[in-house]
């Protein structure tokens, strides 16, 4: 059995009985059955079953909201943007896979050669609880449009929303076992991973999870796509815009409560800005107040579980015993619930907690350096490699330094980095491989087969 919480109150939302091993297996069967005609369907059969999808996501989309509030904290509001995000995603490639799959023909002394991009089977994706329903979306539409059937496990706080996408589809049209929601232990994924009938794995989530997956899926020789943690460096060169500078790095680093693996997570910045940088961080953190995501006011709703909130506050009292300096927050507050206040740590060095390790939640941690090449030095200084951004004046020197100094799968100029449908998505190093979205995500999970004829 599983329980939803609500990390608001603390209360159990509801209890879930998990799957036995024969009902999974009976679900794979079904789903692999589901491929073998979902194949051969067409773009436009696909792509009305996706459109389908985007209307009901934004007739449901105070529904969906709501239930992301009430699982995992999220303020209603940007619940709301979520679902609308998950309609622009769901359009987009309903209107590019075919153009992104279309059979290339290469020149050769043969009479024919092209390159084919076929399905491969059923994807199994292991998707995380801070964006329920976009990284769902992101995995599922170019699963779907490629013609392969999808799995989902989900997070267990997640629980509802997972069935909850499950019934969406069916509702947009999408054939039965097309795509199915597993409530399943860790032990009971790792036999779907090495089921025959699971061609491919894609999972978001911690560094030791993908661990663990990519173990997994590589002792059962699967193809498998990694979305793992981040400690993202925003460099504030001494030509910033302060005033552009700290809006994104606070909206940032304070967006769904700081549990964003793509955050603002060290900000290295240039000694000659720091002191009127630093006052521009405390005066735009002060508008984030903890509140009930129900409440269309809130900007800043709990943590999502109550031994997160405790493994980030071990963290941040670590740092602080480490030298670095606590401008504000920094302490659990009394009441129910799992909220964690805003903080900001100053005078953070390389070698402290708060540097070393990712702190997912809402902590700002502001890096001293000396000039330009010492943020450039410790920015890569890291074992991820997600994303990261530069503020600068000089637009063609921010674009030089992110293209080609930054070591990180997406780097932004002058604003926050976000995912975006028409842009691929993923990290280096211990931030995983392989990619999301755009034309490259939809070939991740596709057989490219050489077709020569003479």
């Amino acid at each position: 059995m599983r329980q939803t919480v609500n990390p608001t109150t603390g209360k159990i939302l509801k209890t879930y009985p998990e799957m036995s091993t024969e009902e999974v297996s009976t679900i794979i069967n079904n789903a692999h059955n589901a491929y073998l005609s979902w194949r051969h369907t067409s773009f436009t059969e696909r792509a009305q079953v996706l459109k389908n999808t985007a209307k009901l996501l934004r007739e449901r989309k105070k529904d969906y909201a709501k239930l992301m509030a009430l699982e995992m904290g999220k303020p209603i509001t940007s619940g709301q943007g979520e679902i609308e995000k998950c309609a622009w995603v769901c359009e987009y490639y309903a209107d590019n896979a075919e153009k992104f799959l279309t059979p290339r023909i290469i020149k050769t002394e043969m009479y024919l050669s092209k390159v084919c991009y076929q399905p491969r089977g059923i994807v199994f994706a292991i998707m995380p609880w801070n964006f329920p329903f976009w990284q769902v979306f992101r995995f599922a539409c170019p699963t779907l449009m490629a013609g392969n059937t999808g799995l989902l496990a989900h997070a267990p706080i997640s629980t509802g929303t997972a069935l909850a996408i499950e019934e969406l589809f069916k509702d947009a049209g999408c054939p039965k076992d097309v795509f199915r929601s597993l409530i399943i232990s860790i032990e009971e994924s790792a036999r779907v991973i090495a089921n025959p009938k699971v061609t491919a794995v894609t999972l978001t989530g911690s560094e030791r999870a993908g661990k663990a997956v990519a173990s997994e899926a590589g002792q059962n020789l699967k193809k498998v796509v990694l979305e793992l943690g981040g400690s993202d460096p925003y460099l504030i060169l001494k030509d910033a815009d302060l005033e552009q500078a700290a809006e994104a790095c606070v909206a940032s680093r304070m967006s769904n409560t700081g549990q964003v693996c793509i955050a603002a997570k060290r900000l290295l910045v240039v000694d000659e800005i720091r002191e009127p940088f630093e006052k521009l961080i405390v005066e735009k953190t002060a508008r984030y107040q903890m509140g009930d995501p129900l409440d269309e006011k809130t900007n800043f709703g709990p943590m999502a579980r109550f031994d997160l909130r405790e493994q980030l506050h071990k963290q941040i009292e670590k740092t602080i015993t480490e030298g670095a300096e606590l401008v504000c927050g920094g302490h659990i507050p009394e009441g129910e619930g799992f909220f964690y206040p805003p903080t900001i740590l100053r005078n953070v060095k390389p070698t402290m907690t708060a540097c070393k390790e990712e702190l997912f939640g809402p902590v700002i941690t502001i890096i001293p350096v000396k000039d330009e090449a010492e943020a450039i030095k410790l920015a890569n200084a890291t074992q991820y490699g997600l994303a990261g951004a530069v503020f600068t004046k000089d637009t063609a020197r921010g674009e030089k330094i992110a293209t080609e100094m930054i070591e990180a799968g997406s780097v932004s100029v002058n604003t926050f980095v976000a995912s975006d449908p028409r842009l691929p998505f993923g990290g280096i190093k211990l931030s995983g491989f392989g990619r999301e979205l755009a034309e490259e995500g939809i070939r991740e999970f596709v057989n490219v087969k050489t077709v020569s004829i003479k």
